[in-house]
């Protein structure tokens, strides 16, 4: 579901784009990023994409930040929290936001393949869970999605696209 972002969306998104970017000049790593920020607009976890170099499936940008905020806040439950990441969740990180009970997801690029928030799967809202996460897409999706799409490009050989 794409709709028009507000202010606070694009400044958070922007957040995890800068996150994304540590990951792929840090580590290498698929330039995904994450932040978790709590009912009052406080940062409560970050992370960005982290598998590769801890040789971790799970350490997908969004468990991570997810991870951080549950030690910060002395609890599983991430009520009325807000994650924005720069890529569609998968279905393991969707999972993972509705057993935390997040109140939403924000996220920039769809992902055509595996992305479970509602380009291939809908786990987010799926009316079977006992919670379902709002979702918003496509904000600041360009940005995001040209970072990826250069990373993969440049593991392959490829010259960037402009």
């Amino acid at each position: 579901m794409i709709e028009p972002a507000d202010d606070t969306d694009t400044r958070w998104m922007g957040h995890a784009l800068a996150l994304a970017e540590r990951a792929e000049r840090e580590d290498d790593e698929i330039p995904v990023g994450a932040v978790l920020v709590d009912a009052t607009g406080n940062v409560v976890g970050e992370g960005w994409n982290r598998n590769i170099a801890e040789h971790d499936p799970t350490a997908h940008a969004e468990i991570v930040a997810m991870r951080r905020a549950g030690r910060a806040l002395g609890n599983h439950r991430l009520l009325g929290c807000t994650l924005y990441v720069t890529l569609e969740p998968c279905a393991m990180c969707a999972m993972a936001m509705v057993h935390a009970r997040l109140a939403r997801v924000v996220f920039a690029a769809s992902d055509p393949k595996t992305g479970a928030a509602g380009s291939v799967f809908d786990l987010l809202a799926d009316p079977r869970h006992n919670h379902r996460v709002e979702t918003r897409g496509g904000v600041l999706a360009e940005e995001a999605s040209s970072r990826l799409t250069n990373w993969f490009r440049r593991r392959r050989g490829q010259p960037p696209l402009a």
